[in-house]
Order: C-alpha cells, then sequence, then structure tokens
C-alpha cells in the first residue's frame, strides 16, 4: 500500500494478472475524503482482488475543479487512501485524464461515480476491447466535496 509509479504499477499488475488476479482501476481528486467516496471506493474494491486509483495532482486538480482547489495536497490525499483498508495503490498523474494510466495497467475493471454514463468514461473503450468491463457505481446521495466545500463557505 503505497504511492507508486505507473511503470512499477505495470510490473506488479502483470505479475498479478499471471496469477489470476483481477485488477480494478478507478481515477478521481479525492479531495476530502467522505462517506460518500468511501462508498464508491468499497463498491469498486468488491469487485476484484487489487484496487489501484488514479489521484489527480494538485496541478491537474486546479484545472479541473478551479484556483482554490484541492483543499488538500495530492501526498496527504494519496495517504488519506491508502489508510483505508479499501486502496492498495495510488498513482499521482498530472494529465487531464487517466487515459496513459489505463494503457499501461489494462484493469480488467474500471470503475466510475453514478454521475457518469459509459460513454463520457475515459478509457471505457480500451478496457472494454481488451477483455475487462466498465462498472458505474451509483453514487450516496448528498455527498460532494464541492457541496462540503460550499457549505462550510456559506457558514463561516
Amino acid at each position: 500500500m503505497q504511492t507508486i509509479n505507473l511503470n512499477n504499477a505495470i510490473r506488479k499488475v502483470y505479475k498479478l494478472k499471471e496469477k489470476g488476479k483481477i485488477i480494478v482501476f478507478t481515477n478521481g481528486c479525492f479531495d476530502l475524503l467522505h462517506k460518500g467516496h468511501l462508498s464508491y471506493l468499497e463498491a469498486s474494491k468488491e469487485l476484484g482482488d487489487y484496487f489501484i486509483v488514479g489521484l489527480n495532482s494538485d496541478s491537474s486538480v486546479k484545472k479541473l475543479k478551479g484556483e482554490d482547489r484541492p483543499v488538500n495536497n495530492e501526498m496527504a490525499r494519496s495517504k488519506n487512501l491508502l489508510s483505508t483498508s479499501i486502496v492498495d495503490d495510488v498513482i499521482i498523474f498530472d494529465e487531464d485524464n487517466p487515459l496513459k494510466l489505463i494503457n499501461g495497467i489494462l484493469p480488467n475493471v474500471l470503475t466510475k461515480g453514478g454521475d457518469y454514463n459509459e460513454g463520457e468514461i475515459i478509457g471505457a473503450d480500451i478496457v472494454k476491447s481488451s477483455g475487462g468491463i466498465v462498472e458505474i457505481i451509483p453514487l450516496l446521495e448528498g455527498y460532494s466535496t464541492t457541496k462540503i466545500i460550499r457549505d462550510y463557505d456559506e457558514k463561516a
């Protein structure tokens, strides 16, 4: 359970696949780890043996969410994910999307939250063409980092 780079992840995944293990991958910012995230991560983990999270770097979160984000830096967010018993490894990525990670890892299962449809999921075509599946995990209602921050700002 650690933050690893793509080359190490590819080697690890290759060995695990040789042993018949199912590799699950998701990606996101996971800025303020909350109950909704944990529910989503647990459901993802249940779909396989080894669960790896592609974590947006600080610079990519800023591009996606704005200059005030992330609240927690990438190392803190990675440590939070790894401190759960859910996530096996984390790869921090700078690109706008996780396509490079998905191409390298070729997970058996790619998960995204219920606010996506399969046509919007980056890498879904790659995973499916390599024999994998794409799973859309229902979101836990009422939990959103953006909402938590907005509610906090309104109270302050």
